[in-house]
């Protein structure tokens, strides 16, 4: 039983609500051994780095034992640690740390697929007959030997790999080497949800669930129909994927999703505290699957779709869909909102022909995600301004990028190593040749060089979560979006008898707004330089007004 049941302090349950979370990708935060390659006691050594952001918790991307061909989203052991990484006691010692400086620890958990090194699979494949046999989806060539039906995998090329021992077909939604796991088998799912179990007795608070909604598979294994040219987003795919040319209506998005999300809630809630987020990939219909996982407070908490994580710049207009749209599709469910992670480009990079990436811009642009509706989660080195890295291809490690380059880079430029020094080797990162390079252009922004400067991006990402605590509609409030112009996104968030007004002037040029209800009381402590005369809000070129309306 966890010690969190047992213990007689009382239990936030709540706190995911409106949580501002920190995304690590371990293999570039932090290396203390000097093989090049980050490890967990790297991240325990950071922790106070992350704890002065004001965060609320860390999301710490795969550590478990894997081969590595998909850097930790192959999973051979789903109960261990990969050596690279350490051990299992310095998985406890850093979540003892970070427990410690007031922490939450949530870590990735892939349920949709393993590695094809892993027991379950090497068992699975032997025969056709084996205890293991349905614990991967199998199916029968076509009489002409092709593939069972015309399912793509996001890699590239068929989701179908023949294997010549069984002589059949397995599924995989990814590499070939990540078999998809048969998740109408109840005993897949009993086997799965153990493993959920075993990192919450070690005392985690939590879980990102990686491609939620690619669980389950149509069982009758029917061919997604094509999807018109006008209706195709590269935001799950690079548009020179042919993934995108489907409707994936059969290879993920099942409604038995629903039924062992509801069974993975009621083991979380063993746990008081504990909490989930979900990752959608789907282009065509994300807010309304986000909608049907995260209603009624019986399946997962909340989750993210790739509505801000795509190429489409924020423009006042995009950012009002994006709210209005979601508040209309996801009644009561509970987003968590991010520009970047491991596997987009970085938002600087990815908006600045649009948006610019100045740090006044990529101020803005923190001060917009974290006063929107939902949680937010913050990616290692956003906090800095970090921009995407421009790799030669004889540095590329990620399968991805390799199989589609040079047209699509693949995900290794948003993945090179953190810079906590601008003059030590490696900037600071690893006294080794780092598994990536480290851009000579990050060094300069560097967490030393921007420690203490408090005009700096890392000064204002801990300006704003601090004013964000400070006033609960912004955690935890609903939103309603006010009158504004093509150049100001505003809205209020209202919690209780608060109502905070939050106005962005996303133009190059001063800005007046005269809001439709009420008079407003600046709040100074946002970091922002908006002011206000009653109903009149003046806002100077890229920056932003946030007030209380009374």
């Amino acid at each position: 039983m966890s010690e969190r049941v047992s213990s007689s302090s009382p239990v936030d349950t709540d706190w995911w609500r409106g949580a501002v979370i920190y995304q690590v990708y371990p293999r570039s935060f932090q290396d203390t051994d000097g093989d090049g390659t980050g490890d967990l006691k790297g991240i325990t050594e950071r922790l106070p780095h992350i704890a002065s952001l004001g965060v609320d918790a860390i999301w710490v991307s795969p550590f478990f034992k894997s081969p590595m061909r998909d850097f930790g989203y192959d999973v051979s052991d789903y109960e261990d640690v990969d050596p690279i990484f350490g051990t299992i006691g310095d998985f406890k010692e850093m979540v003892d740390r970070a427990h410690d400086l007031g922490l939450k620890v949530m870590i990735d958990q892939v349920l949709s697929h393993s590695s094809s090194e892993h027991p379950w699979f090497v068992e699975s494949r032997s025969s056709r007959i084996n205890p293991k046999a349905d614990w991967y989806v199998w199916a029968d060539a076509k009489p002409d030997g092709s593939p069972p039906n015309n399912w793509l995998s996001i890699f590239g090329g068929s989701a179908w790999q023949w294997d010549t021992g069984r002589r059949q077909y397995y599924l995989h939604n990814f590499l070939a080497s990540q078999p998809d796991f048969n998740l109408h088998n109840p005993d897949v799912q009993d086997a799965l949800l153990s493993t959920v179990r075993f990192w919450l007795d070690l005392g985690v608070d939590g879980f990102r669930l990686d491609t939620i909604n690619f669980y389950f598979h149509d069982p009758e294994l029917h061919d997604n129909p094509p999807l018109v040219p006008e209706m195709r987003n590269a935001s799950i795919a690079p548009d020179v994927n042919p993934y995108n040319f489907q409707d994936h209506l059969h290879d993920k998005n099942q409604p038995e999703n629903l039924e062992f999300l509801k069974r993975l809630r009621r083991l979380l809630e063993t746990y008081p505290g504990s909490a989930a987020v979900g990752e959608v990939g789907d282009a065509q219909r994300g807010l309304q699957i986000v909608s049907d996982y995260t209603s009624g407070g019986d399946k997962v908490h909340m989750c993210y779709s790739f509505d801000l994580l795509s190429a489409t710049p924020p423009t006042v207009g995009h950012l009002s869909k994006v709210v209005s749209d979601f508040e209309t599709t996801v009644t009561d469910g509970w987003a968590c909102w991010a520009f970047s992670n491991h596997d987009v480009r970085r938002h600087s990079t990815r908006w600045s022909e649009t948006f610019g990436d100045t740090p006044k811009h990529l101020k803005l642009l923190a001060g917009v995600l974290l006063s929107l509706r939902g949680s937010v989660c913050v990616y290692q080195g956003e906090e800095l301004g970090l921009p995407e890295a421009d790799l030669e291809f004889e540095d590329l490690q990620d399968p991805y990028g390799i199989e589609f380059w040079p047209t699509f880079k693949g995900r290794d430029g948003c993945r090179t190593p953190m810079v906590w020094s601008s003059d030590e080797k490696n900037g600071g990162f690893s006294s080794g040749k780092p598994w990536l390079p480290v851009p000579q252009g990050h060094r300069n922004l560097a967490v030393d060089r921007q420690d203490g400067d408090p005009d700096s991006v890392l000064a204002h990402y801990r300006r704003f979560i601090g004013f964000r605590k400070l006033h609960l509609p912004l955690v935890k409030g609903s939103v309603e979006l006010d009158g504004q112009n093509d150049k100001v996104f505003c809205f209020r968030r209202r919690h209780g008898n608060e109502t905070i007004l939050c106005a962005f002037n996303m133009s190059d040029e001063t800005q007046t707004v005269r809001i439709t209800e009420g008079a407003v009381s600046t709040l100074r402590d946002s970091g922002f330089g908006g002011t206000a005369d009653g109903q009149t809000i003046t806002i100077p070129p890229i920056d932003a007004y946030f007030g209380l309306v009374g």
